[in-house]
Order: C-alpha cells, then structure tokens, then sequence
C-alpha cells in the first residue's frame, strides 16, 4: 500500500505541488501537461501481462529506456518543451522511485 500511495503521489500529488507553487499564473495548463506524463504508460501494452506490480517499468518498457530518458531530459533543456520534459522526467521518477521500493520490499 505505501508502494502505491508514493508511486502515484508522485504522478499525481507533485505535479499539483509544481504548478500551484512554480507556475501560478497557468497552474491549470501546466498540472494539465504535467499530469500528461501518464500517458508513456501506453507502452505498457506491449508487455505480456500488460500490468505487472512486480516488474520494475524502468528500462523494460520501450518509452521508460535510458534512450527515451535522454530524450526526455532534451525536451525538459529547450524552453519550449520544457514542462512536457518535465511532465515525463517525473514520470521517470514516480517509476524509479517504484523499482527502489519493489527491490526494498524483496529483501
């Protein structure tokens, strides 16, 4: 249960956090991109089962590789793509921080 109240409080808590404290004047939009970051989760249906909490997402799926993580940090540089990098970068982050727990809960 602690597994999943982080894991999703960092998809879901800490972008609310980010735009109402870093971005006042367009909260909405940027918790809207931010809470977009979900969606590399599509990749998820390439895996057989498609939903494992025992798999760590990080490295397996195709959109959660080092490769697509570079790419993340690229947008999250450039001014323009900037939240949508972050939006995915914290994505990253919710499942890294998941893969930890998962490794902590099997010792």
């Amino acid at each position: 249960m602690d597994r999943f109240l982080i894991h999703y409080g960092i998809h879901f808590i800490v972008p609310l956090a980010i735009a109402f404290l870093l971005f006042k004047e367009h909260k909405v939009k940027v918790l809207l991109i931010l809470w977009t970051g979900i969606l590399i989760d599509i990749d998820h249906l390439l895996a057989t089962p498609i939903f494992d909490p025992n798999r760590c997402s990080v490295g397996f799926h195709p959109l959660h590789t080092y490769w697509a993580m570079t790419v993340y940090l690229f947008l999250f540089l450039m001014r323009k793509t900037r939240i949508i990098g972050l939006a995915l970068i914290l994505h990253i982050i919710a499942d890294s921080v998941d893969c930890s727990l998962l490794f902590l809960q099997s010792k």
